[in-house]
């Protein structure tokens, strides 16, 4: 089958035909479907969009500057949000290996998306990169104004399971100068970061 015809199988119905695809579009790669990939990531057909984001999952790191530049530099919001989404599927799909630091610095770039659709998504997506994200979450929890991105930091903060999230959520738990929403989140969050550290104690 050929890259087209393989691209093309992303749009098939049967999901099984479709994950099939997605690995086959990862092993048989050439130079351009990369580049083929992201640009499905604007397609109405939110299935087909779907799909070409986890086949970029499944490729991995190489794919990580190309979507970092669709993440920071597209015009179109679908792409930047698909994109954090893919480098989100990366980490998933690749858990044992060290997430790329371009990737990184991209989603932390991409909180100060200004459209709410980018900046959850990519916070969403620090999320999944355990300990490596713990400095830009913290980071970028101690600059940001925005409530809604602080209560996702906080989220994705106790998701990592990193024990040094344990005294940043405390602070801002009973931080009264803290909007209220925000103290409430980060005051429920410490019980989901201490179940994440005891899932994580036992899995070692």
């Amino acid at each position: 089958m050929t890259i087209d015809s393989l691209l093309a199988q992303l749009k098939h119905p049967n999901p099984h035909m479709q994950e099939r695809a997605m690995w086959e579009i990862a092993d048989s790669r050439d130079d351009q479907t990369i580049t083929q990939l992201i640009s499905i990531l604007d397609e109405e057909d939110v299935a087909y969009r779907r799909a070409a984001v986890k086949a970029l999952g499944v490729i991995g790191s190489d794919a990580v500057p190309a979507v970092v530049e669709a993440l920071l530099n597209s015009d179109n919001v679908t792409v930047r949000g698909s994109a954090a989404k893919v480098l989100a599927q990366i980490a998933v799909n690749y858990p044992d290996l060290p997430f790329p630091e371009a990737g990184l610095q991209g989603l932390k770039a991409a909180i100060n998306d200004p459209n709410p659709v980018v900046h959850i998504a990519a916070v969403m997506a620090l999320g999944q990169m355990g300990s490596s994200a713990f400095e830009i979450l913290t980071e970028s929890l101690q600059t940001t104004d925005n409530v809604a991105v602080q209560v996702t930091l906080i989220n994705a903060l106790a998701s990592i399971g990193d024990p040094r999230s344990l005294e940043i959520l405390t602070a801002f738990a009973n931080d009264q100068a803290v909007d209220s929403y925000v103290r409430e989140s980060a005051t429920s969050s410490l019980s989901r970061l201490d179940l994440v550290m005891n899932y994580k104690r036992k899995g070692e």
